[in-house]
């Protein structure tokens, strides 16, 4: 079933580009940093928070940082793109949208721009496979299905969203969002609410996000990690295109999101590791998939909570009874649900009813 997972073609739309790290490459780059920058972090601390199974929310965040701390300039930026990319094309992942937060550190000269420019430089720099990640003209018409056979190369479709930090004020999170509208033409699709959910107010964020929405961006937000039903009440008000875990929902939120349909990106190995949910048995995803509502399974942070797409499928179908093709409509499914344009949803429509043909499920 491992093995079948994997070469089931997947759509993954809740990926944070620094939690997907290699964890080769996060000790390769914190050994460096140390070499250069004596106590510049705490490796044996790094060891320790990457080898632990189990990390409480608080933990994940401190993750983070630590990763943060190693990524001292653009070269590393276009480099973690480029495996995470590479990564996920060899787990059969068909289209990612990867989402990111634009950094800005002035004393290594990295504006928010030049951030993301390192980004798409690394989506360039891939050559293991064919990357698409700018859009193309007449609403991605010009993708094809002449790469849907086993003998052709393979190919990722790849799109961007950008991620506001719940550390930032109100005119740094419109920043990010004029900045997702000027890279449009290279691949955003949307804007991201993240960041440690215990920092923040919702209405801090709330202008740039209704300026995306009115510019045509869509915008997915991180979504109960915490028991806040007032902030969970006004996201869901708000109606995003997406919402991440909702975890900590209670009966009226469970209401609201019947009568909206806003899809649910599932990251089940996240949620279950950070103790957002008490164990698997009782996911919400269970019930969601039982009432047959819009959801897609994700992982969140392939290296922070080392899994892969692969492991998210297989984890479900041992979990929850599903068989190999509830696992392909599934994935099939979430193609409903990208933001990227139709022409790439009618090449993925083609392409997953082609594959389904020929595979044994």
């Amino acid at each position: 079933m491992e093995e079948w997972c994997k070469t089931m073609p997947k759509v993954e739309l809740h990926a944070h580009l620094n939690g997907s790290i290699r964890v080769s490459t996060l000790l390769e780059l914190a050994k460096a940093l140390n070499e250069t920058q004596k106590g510049a972090i705490n490796f044996s601390q790094m060891e320790h928070v990457i080898m632990k199974y189990d990390l409480s929310l608080i933990e994940v965040f401190q993750f983070f940082d630590l990763i943060h701390n190693v990524i001292t300039d653009h070269n590393i930026v276009t480099r973690i793109t480029k495996e995470v990319i590479e990564d996920f094309a060899s787990d059969n992942v068909v289209y990612l949208e990867l989402r990111t937060t634009p950094k800005r550190n002035d004393s290594i000269g990295m504006s928010k721009r030049s951030y993301v420019d390192a980004v798409i430089k690394g989506l360039r720099s891939v050559s293991s496979v064919d990357v698409d990640f700018i859009p193309k003209t007449g609403d991605s018409k010009s993708l094809t299905n002449d790469k849907c056979n086993g003998n052709s190369r393979k190919r990722i479709i790849v799109r961007l969203i950008l991620s506001i930090d719940r550390r930032e004020t109100t005119e740094a999170a419109m920043e990010t969002v004029k900045l997702a509208l000027e890279m449009r033409h290279l691949g955003v699709v949307g804007i991201d609410l993240s960041g440690n959910p215990k920092t923040g107010e919702w209405t801090t964020y709330l202008p740039a996000l209704k300026f995306a929405q009115e510019q045509g961006l869509n915008v997915t937000l991180h979504c109960g990690e915490i028991r806040n039903p007032k902030e969970i009440k006004n996201m869901l008000e708000f109606h995003p295109q997406r919402i991440g875990h909702a975890c900590f929902f209670e009966d009226e939120h469970w209401r609201k999101m019947k009568s909206t349909k806003i899809p649910v990106e599932i990251c089940l190995t996240s949620n279950i590791r950070t103790f957002s949910v008490s164990s698997i048995e009782d996911h919400h995803f269970d019930y969601l998939y039982k009432t047959k509502y819009p959801l897609v399974l994700c992982t969140d942070d392939t290296c922070v909570f080392n899994t892969s797409l692969s492991k998210e499928y297989k984890y479900a179908a041992d979990s929850f009874g599903l068989g190999r093709w509830e696992m392909f409509e599934l994935s099939r499914n979430a193609v409903e649900y990208i933001f990227a344009d139709n022409g790439v949803k009618n090449y993925l429509r083609k392409y997953f009813n082609s594959v389904s043909k020929n595979m044994e499920v």
